[in-house]
């Protein structure tokens, strides 16, 4: 077991509520080992909030250029913003600039599809229309569930057609890490354990070296069977550890411990980074494309000295996301956030340690899995 430092919870809660939460975030990065993140162009994200949902971190991430598709994407994505509070004039005019765009700029979306998938997203973006004239009769009735379906429903068509946008890997990986399973792209991952099933997409084009190495255990079978090892409420559930003396996986083929690096990508930039934390990087300001921001973040454990010591153990970040707001939390950029949870967040929420993971399975993507040739 990766061993990292003693933390309070009920000391954190306490620190929550008398508003020093700039402190709390602190005390966490202390407690986690370093860690790392990704980043996206900062033209396809926007500023403001955080952005408290996997799936919505996950559409953002996708490394694509065409600004108009994001824009419809936000129109739809800022109604999280309002419908808590049932604001429902800028809930209207966030609908409104979604229909503009498919009424006038469809052109502009589909001229980033490859010809061969244009079919495909033709239909796509015929079905988000339909749900954006629905979406505007249950704006206009003031339907605070049938929105919040309807929106989910039609981002999820939005970010098929994202996808159909990228159709190549977008950087090359460096040499020295050609040894790892690298994921060009992206797996979609069941994990079933004693409470429930947890559904996570793991996302290698923010983290292709650590989803690999996620990935190819996963296929292995490496999970199944395994307890989870420290959980803490609100904090982090964290698993990984084979039987045995060793606190991480040995690869039968060459019979050595497999690590792998701290990989952090940055927005703006168009690699990720290795080998060093944002902050040791003297990079405080620099946000990662996938951050702490989301019940379910998925990331790597590793021992607190070394930042290239990963292995197999990985974490469920258990943070509501009210707790780490834009720019205070400082996890971002010292441990290695490869993907979220999707579907599951009971499942999630039940697990304690000593309960185990059943089996765990790629139901998506194997096929980006790229290992290497020995």
């Amino acid at each position: 077991m990766l061993h990292w430092s003693n933390f309070s919870i009920d000391t954190c809660k306490r620190w929550v509520k008398t508003v020093a939460l700039a402190l709390l975030l602190f005390t966490l990065s202390l407690s986690f080992s370093a860690v790392s993140h990704a980043k996206r162009p900062s033209s396809s994200m926007p500023a403001g909030n955080a952005i408290t949902d996997g799936r919505a971190l996950l559409r953002f991430a996708l490394p694509l250029d065409n600004q108009t598709v994001r824009d419809l994407q936000i129109s739809l994505e800022d109604i999280n913003n309002h419908i808590r509070a049932k604001r429902w004039g800028p809930i209207s005019s966030d609908v409104s600039k979604a229909s503009r765009i498919l009424n006038l700029r469809v052109s502009d979306i589909l001229e980033s599809i490859p010809e061969a998938k244009k079919p495909q997203a033709e239909a796509l973006l015929a079905r988000i229309k339909e749900g954006i004239a629905q979406l505007e009769k249950a704006v206009e009735a003031k339907d605070r569930d049938k929105v919040t379906d309807l929106k989910a429903t039609i981002l999820a068509s939005v970010g098929e057609i994202e996808e159909l946008m990228v159709t190549k890997f977008p950087f090359e990986v460096p040499a020295k890490y050609a040894n790892l399973p690298q994921l060009k792209g992206r797996a979609t991952v069941s994990v079933q354990t004693e409470k429930g099933e947890i559904t996570v997409v793991v996302d290698g084009y923010s983290a292709p070296v650590t989803a690999g190495n996620f990935v190819d255990l996963v296929d292995r079978g490496f999970y199944d069977g395994l307890p989870f090892i420290r959980s803490e409420e609100s904090y982090v559930l964290q698993t990984g550890d084979p039987e045995g003396k060793e606190e991480g996986f040995i690869d039968p083929a060459t019979g050595k411990y497999r690590n792998v690096p701290l990989e952090v990508l940055v927005r703006d930039e168009k690699e990720p980074i290795y080998g060093i934390t944002l902050e040791d990087a003297g990079r405080y300001r620099d946000e990662p494309v996938l951050p702490f921001s989301a019940f379910g973040t998925v990331a790597m454990a590793r021992t607190e000295t070394d930042p290239d010591s990963a292995s197999s153990q990985f974490f469920f970040f258990l943070f509501e996301p009210e707790l780490t707001p834009a720019g205070l939390n400082l996890l971002d950029g010292r441990y290695a956030v490869f993907g979220y949870m999707i579907e599951g967040k009971e499942v999630l929420e039940q697990l304690k340690q000593g309960d185990k993971i059943v089996s765990a399975k790629v139901v998506k993507g194997l096929e980006n899995l790229v290992r290497p040739q020995v």
